[in-house]
């Protein structure tokens, strides 16, 4: 049976809610979750879900929220006065240990974000992202290799970019990371969030989207591998980067690309 008509729960028997899910409260402030996700973006919650006073879930905020708001209005204001639930998306999924895989990869496919929540037996929720799928990919049987998956643009900047340059190729391409020309090193959502948070302040002394890169900012280099290394074995490299991001010749690899390629009937699972 092809892996992807399998459910969760066996794909995942052992783990499949080991990973709470991280909360906040819809009436804290952005600079409260903007600290927070920069702890969770690209872990293993990788986005924060919203809550009611009575801990249900209404929503969900993550990287992308944040830099589009940043992008609309890059001021100390948007971080000290605006709440959770102003900015937060509403198209939180909620999941059961019973969804296929496909199933779940119809609705990220949707919603364009590798996140879901499953309810625990502790009474709350376990998070499910991209890098929880990692850990299928990695235990799956197949000859699929990295250069067979599909080929996609990769969006680079220069040095001399601004930050608006930078957030707006971001929003445009709808990518969460960007390559620096003819090198390994790239700037994420994560990056720009860390910066903002614990060098620039939130903004409080400072001005922000006309900033050249070359001044603001230290980039991240990504895993560069020179072998067509087979679905199971890049899965595996991933699990264990913290930053799971590589290039392969003129491709760029992320989870999200491996989660996709977990609907291909050339992989089933060792079980």
């Amino acid at each position: 049976m092809p892996i992807y008509n399998q459910t969760l729960k066996d794909l995942l028997p052992l783990s499949l809610s080991s990973t709470p899910a991280v909360s906040i409260r819809k009436e804290n402030e952005i600079w409260v979750a903007t600290g927070m996700l920069i702890h969770q973006l690209e872990s293993f919650a990788d986005s924060l879900v919203v809550t009611e006073e009575d801990e249900k879930p209404i929503g969900v905020i993550g990287g992308r929220e944040i830099i589009e708001n940043i992008f609309k209005n890059p001021t100390s204001e948007f971080f000290d006065e605006t709440k959770v639930i102003q900015v937060m998306n509403k198209d939180l999924t909620i999941i059961s240990e019973k969804i296929k895989l496909k199933e779940l990869l119809e609705k990220w496919k949707q919603t364009r974000r590798a996140f879901s929540i499953i309810p625990n037996n502790l009474g709350g929720y376990s998070a499910i992202s991209g890098r929880k799928l990692l850990e299928i990919g990695a235990n799956c049987t197949t000859n699929l290799t990295i250069s067979e998956l599909p080929q996609k643009e990769v969006t680079t900047f220069d040095l001399n970019d601004t930050m608006r340059d930078i957030i707006n190729l971001m929003l445009e391409k709808n990518t969460r990371k960007l390559r620096l020309k003819n090198t390994n090193n790239f700037i994420s959502d994560r990056l720009i969030i860390q910066t903002v948070a614990q060098d620039l302040n939130f903004f409080r002394n400072t001005t922000f989207l006309d900033q050249k890169i070359k001044k603001s900012f230290k980039l991240e280099e990504a895993k560069k591998i020179s072998k067509d290394v087979n679905l199971a074995e890049i899965s595996k490299i991933m699990y264990g980067m913290l930053h799971p991001y590589i290039f392969f010749q003129d491709q760029v690899i992320t989870p999200w690309d491996i989660c996709m390629a977990l609907q291909s009937d050339r992989i089933e699972f060792l079980g």
